[in-house]
Order: C-alpha cells, then sequence, then structure tokens
C-alpha cells in the first residue's frame, strides 16, 4: 500500500511535465489568448473596438511638434514624429483602457509621447464621437510596416477585441518618401467632441 501512494504522485507529476512540454512544443499556442479577438484593417476603415468603433482618418510625418500653448518653441527630435489622426465613437460598452502603441515589422513597439494632448486614445460619452490625433516618436530607418495596435487593459477576464490599423507603409521605398516629405512642424490639434453620425 506504500508504494501505491508515491507511484500515483510520481505519475501525476509525469502527466503535468508531459502537458508542459507539449505546450513548450508549439509556441503558437501558448501564447494565444484565447479572450482576445484581434480586429485588421486600413486608413479610413471604421473597426469595431469593444461596442465601439475607431477610424485612422491620416498618418503625417514631421520634424517638431507644437502643442499650442502661447510662446511654445517646437519639439524637435533627431527621429521623425508620427501623427495618427482618429476617429471613436463610444457604445453603449465600456471602451476598457485601450492602450494604444506603433508597431513595425522589425518588431519595435512605440508608445504615444505622453505629456501631450496626444497620448491617449479618447473616448466620449455614448452616442458621441471623439476627433483626435496620437503622436509617436519613431526611427526613420524602422518605419517598414508601420501598424496602429490598440490593446485593450480590462480591469476583469473577458472577451476583448482589439485593433491593427496597417498605416500604409509596405517597404522602405515608401517610408523614406513619406519621410523625406515630413512637414517642419506639426501642431497638436485638440481632441474635438461631437455628435456621433
Amino acid at each position: 500500500m506504500k508504494l501505491y501512494r508515491p507511484a500515483t504522485i510520481l505519475v501525476g507529476i509525469m502527466f503535468v511535465l508531459l502537458g508542459g512540454l507539449t505546450r513548450l512544443a508549439e509556441p503558437d499556442q501558448v501564447y494565444d489568448e484565447a479572450n482576445r479577438d484581434l480586429v485588421r484593417g486600413t486608413i479610413g476603415q471604421a473597426l469595431p473596438y469593444n461596442g465601439s468603433t475607431v477610424k485612422v482618418n491620416r498618418v503625417k510625418f514631421a520634424h517638431a511638434y507644437l502643442t499650442g500653448a502661447s510662446d511654445e518653441k517646437a519639439v524637435e527630435t533627431t527621429g521623425i514624429y508620427v501623427a495618427v489622426e482618429y476617429d471613436t465613437v463610444r457604445g453603449t460598452q465600456d471602451p476598457q483602457l485601450p492602450s494604444p502603441q506603433l508597431l513595425t515589422d522589425e518588431g519595435t513597439v512605440y508608445a504615444p509621447i505622453g505629456d501631450t494632448n496626444a497620448g491617449q486614445l479618447d473616448f466620449a460619452e455614448p452616442g458621441f464621437g471623439v476627433n483626435g490625433v496620437l503622436l509617436f516618436e519613431v526611427n526613420p530607418a524602422d518605419v517598414k510596416g508601420l501598424t496602429l495596435k490598440i490593446r485593450s487593459t480590462p480591469l476583469y477576464t473577458v472577451l476583448t477585441r482589439d485593433v491593427a490599423v496597417d498605416l500604409g507603409i509596405p517597404d522602405e521605398a515608401i517610408g523614406q518618401r513619406m519621410i523625406d516629405a515630413a512637414a517642419p512642424e506639426y501642431l497638436i490639434p485638440r481632441a474635438v467632441k461631437r455628435v456621433a453620425s
């Protein structure tokens, strides 16, 4: 009887380890989050986002930015600023703390510049929309495949919908043309709240 218990425990541990090794053999399954749905789109497409909609209207490149404060000096960079102008329309559900970021084909992740009024994705009250902008500072040598990803941060585990918007830079040549045509300065507009149509 005493041999039976350790043998049972040993077999149980073996099955747990075998299950872990099986999951490691298939890493695409390990990192797949079953409670997330990713919706992909392009510029100009209104995409569903947790009961609301998000649409990227245009993308602009600039060498400096202004926030619109009086007697302000432009903030310059050795990189390039990417301004993503968007519209959001809030539905009846809470948009669940959207977290925007830019991703590149090389795997680089850029966060929005937080000390401006272009650092977060804004949603108004249900039935209203917001025209706003997200501003990112990026490396000019790494703009191929720029994609805006908006990831939900729910407070509890629910099915959430994330959004990925292709910003239309499929290769380095197009990226370089956009950088060469970048504006000297970009004035960050204030977010405008409106009635949803």
